[in-house]
């Protein structure tokens, strides 16, 4: 299955597919708010004013899996990231990364980009995967790589 074939909901519960960022350079990151690594959604809505208008957008997926980090509804969440970190990039539903009922988006990101030793399972959230123009993963980064420091390989991907 290719990326651009998967369904997700927005933030306001409203299905949509993959395929409306065809053609960009994508980081999905599962997100959560209440968690060490939440002042990284400053560093992420950086990258994409940065680079928006190069073909670049950044995908937030929030998610509960880890240590109860984000225990809100969408609409506590879109509030959250809009009032306290100025989010403007496109959030999604709350998904599950791990496990049987891991959104198949997330299944799909991790056999592609497969962590440490091979590890499929997501350990944490902010979590990133970067996908190429293609829907190809290129890459997974740690919840502790910052966005920052993904800037140069994003560069080399945006297109032409």
């Amino acid at each position: 299955m290719n990326l651009q074939d998967i369904t997700v909901n927005t933030i306001d519960g409203t299905p949509t597919s993959l395929a409306e960022h065809s053609g960009k350079v994508l980081l999905i990151v599962n997100v959560a708010s209440k968690c060490g690594f939440t002042p990284q959604y400053t560093g992420l809505e950086q990258l994409y004013q940065r680079y928006k208008d190069q073909g670049f957008v950044v995908l937030g997926f929030p998610c509960d899996q880890f240590g109860n980090q984000e225990p809100g509804d969408e609409a506590e969440i879109a509030q959250f990231c809009s009032l306290t970190y100025d989010v403007t990039f496109p959030m999604f539903a709350k998904v599950n990364v791990n496990g049987a009922d891991a959104h198949p988006l997330f299944k799909q990101l991790k056999k592609a980009a497969p962590g440490l030793l091979g590890s499929e399972g997501i350990k944490w959230n902010f979590t990133k995967f970067l996908v190429d123009t293609s829907g190809k993963t290129v890459k997974r980064y740690a919840p502790t790589d910052t966005p920052a420091s993904l800037a140069k390989t994003i560069e080399t991907l945006l297109p032409a």
